[in-house]
């Protein structure tokens, strides 16, 4: 399938597996060329994902960076920059999760998961912000999560960096609207990645997320995917500040 191109191009982070890859391919298809973004240590996996974007007949360039790091975020915009000419959408999707209960909750873990996950959001925003204000044209789209708004047990530091994006898009939508920049987050629920398996341990764990979800299945990375491309195309102009949960009905708001 060769997508026509509808001459926007989009950054997405923690791009190589789960969402991020299904969020790229999706994005693909609907006319946007990529830069996508992980670690070095993913390098042959962004590079299959690169492939199957260009078999759709969209672009797309590697840039490697660990989003907690500020100086790794610059030099990863501006060499995106520098390759693709301009950046009108990013999807902050780099996560990470490591689950541990309150008592026991070391300050590393702590500190890993919300410098990942929230700090990391801020400053790839804060790197493409110049930008997007001088073309007076941006689609802000941050990966936040049910866990946001309503918690997980062993997940206290991972529910709280994921509130913290939904507190902070909210902000920044208002900080930025006036540029013709739109800010919003996805919310997903129990989806099948390697992240969320850690909330489907056994066949237990499966059943009662299948039952407490209204459509009756756990969710597939393909199905953030849409939601995704419809905040980052011009179908969302006027969302914004938004917090979509993407869950199959756990979460009912």
């Amino acid at each position: 399938m060769t997508a026509a191109s509808n001459g926007r191009v989009a950054l997405v982070t923690g791009s190589s597996r789960g969402i991020g890859r299904a969020i790229a391919l999706g994005l693909a298809d609907a006319g946007f060329d990529l830069v996508l973004n992980d670690l070095a240590r993913q390098s042959e996996a962004l590079a299959e994902v690169k492939s199957a974007i260009e078999m759709r007949g969209r672009q797309a360039v590697v840039v490697y960076a660990d989003v907690s790091r500020k100086a790794e975020v610059t030099a990863m915009v501006a060499d995106a920059i520098a390759a693709v000419g301009h950046i009108d959408a990013v999807v902050n999707n780099a996560g990470i999760l490591i689950s541990n209960a309150v008592d026991d909750l070391e300050e590393e873990q702590w500190d890993s998961v919300l410098d990942v996950n929230a700090k990391g959001t801020f400053l790839v925003v804060q790197a493409l912000l110049p930008h997007m204000r001088a073309r007076r044209y941006g689609r802000i789209v941050n990966i936040a999560s049910i866990g946001g708004k309503h918690g997980a047990q062993m997940q206290a530091h991972y529910s709280a960096s994921k509130a913290a994006v939904m507190g902070f898009t909210r902000v920044l939508a208002q900080e930025v609207g006036a540029d013709g920049i739109t800010a919003n987050c996805l919310c997903p629920g129990i989806i099948v990645t390697d992240m969320g398996r850690t909330n489907l341990s056994d066949a237990a764990n499966v059943a009662k997320w299948e039952g407490i979800t209204a459509l009756r299945r756990l969710g597939q990375p393909e199905d953030v995917a849409g939601p995704a491309v419809f905040l980052a195309s011009d179908a969302s102009a006027f969302v914004t500040g938004q917090s979509l949960n993407v869950c199959g009905g756990i979460v009912l708001s």
